[in-house]
């Protein structure tokens, strides 16, 4: 019989159903060491917050998430609030000794980050900790993944990736996502964490230098929820930037909420000196794989539907047969699975990103912004 660990979620938002949804299935589609049982979850809102637990299975509720600290039969703790909060209430937990997921960016600032990386080497011995860059879990993500770690790219030459959306227009209300004091940054924490986790993932090296970045905002003004009034939103609407792998790869990064026609394409392409890939979350279940070892004749880009389990692709066999396509939630189901087996004693499908691995992603994003506003050159080793 399974072991149990009882979870805890702060926040009931969008991010808080997905976690919700992500804890329901996980034990439903994956034979694991430990069940999550959902226990508590903890919002502001004292109504929205009842009818959340009731609709999504969370066994009580509380408008206090300080009081998840200190109950003892709660063993992880799924952090899916604003930015700006992550640090008080990770380190809160990690000082109590809980295991903490938390969603991303890892913070709205380095220093939180790096206060989260240092609470979580602080407390090692009692606690893991895990971030949400749910994007790892994609099955064609993973595939290419296992082809870069097999040496079918050989040396990484280019990365360029990019993430457009269309959302956020004029006529797109003052969220919290669009106030520097929420979220740090606009798209650029919101859409570029996620590639530079993903090229880090991938290509398996560090960020040593940027070249050089773009900032900008155009809106500037937007509709505060349930008024005519009007706000200031003083975060990014884009942000590019050029920068350098350890390796000596080179790569470009841009994230924008203003690209009409582009609802959530979040793209990454490898080129190496054996072969290349790309992907698309538009169409997730797809990578396109291109051996540049293949003669002249039949060589080009091959689409493989990464949803074979006799195909060995990562988490396949635990869902559908060959094609019947996996979506969003999946990401964060497969997730769930891999935070359990490292509970557990097991090893992840995929390797997890911690609170040092977000740190890293942090750093580059940082450095990113110091780019844009100084209109210099930044080194990772300077940003710490």
């Amino acid at each position: 019989m399974s072991r149990a660990v009882q979870v805890a979620l702060i926040g009931q938002k969008f991010m808080g159903r997905a976690h919700s949804n992500a804890w329901s299935q996980v034990n439903h589609f994956f034979d694991l060491g430990l069940v999550a049982e959902r226990r508590t979850v903890a919002a502001r809102d004292a109504g929205e917050v009842a009818a959340f637990a009731a609709h999504w299975g969370w066994k009580q509720w509380t408008t206090d998430w300080h009081s998840i600290a200190n109950d003892d039969a709660i063993g992880l703790v799924d952090i899916g609030t604003p930015n700006d909060v992550h640090a008080e209430q990770a380190i809160a937990m990690l000082e109590a000794g809980k295991h903490v997921a938390c969603e991303k960016p890892l913070a709205g600032s380095l220093a939180d980050a790096r206060a989260m990386r240092d609470a979580a080497k602080k407390a090692r011995k009692k606690s893991k900790t895990f971030v949400w860059y749910n994007y790892r879990r994609c099955p064609a993500i993973g595939l290419a993944w296992k082809l870069a770690r097999e040496g079918r790219l050989g040396r990484v030459y280019h990365v360029r990736a990019h993430y457009l959306q269309s959302w956020g227009g004029a006529d797109t209300p003052l969220l919290w996502r669009f106030q520097k004091k929420h979220a740090g940054t606009g798209a650029h924490g919101d859409l570029n964490a996620h590639l530079v986790d993903l090229a880090r993932f991938l290509v398996g090296e560090e960020v040593v230098e940027i070249h050089g970045a773009i900032e900008r905002t155009f809106v500037r003004e937007r509709v505060i929820p349930g008024t005519k009034k009007v706000g200031k939103s003083d975060v990014d609407d884009c942000v590019l930037f050029l920068a350098s792998f350890a390796g000596g790869a080179t790569a470009s990064f841009e994230a924008t909420r203003l690209a009409h026609g582009h609802q959530n394409d979040n793209f990454i392409e490898l080129n190496g000196e054996k072969g290349s890939v790309r992907f698309s979350f538009e169409d997730m279940n797809v990578l396109w794989f291109c051996d540049g070892t293949q003669p002249l004749e039949t060589r080009g880009w091959q689409r493989i539907m990464c949803t074979s389990a006799g195909g060995g692709h990562p988490y396949a066999k635990n869902w559908w047969p060959d094609a019947h396509v996996l979506g969003y939630e999946h990401g964060f189901i497969n997730m769930a699975a891999d935070i359990l087996r490292v509970l557990a004693g097991d090893e992840p499908e995929l390797p997890l990103p911690d609170f040092e691995d977000a740190y890293q992603t942090q750093r580059v994003l940082e450095a990113a912004l110091l780019s844009a506003r100084e209109r210099r050159a930044i080194k990772l080793s300077d940003v710490r």
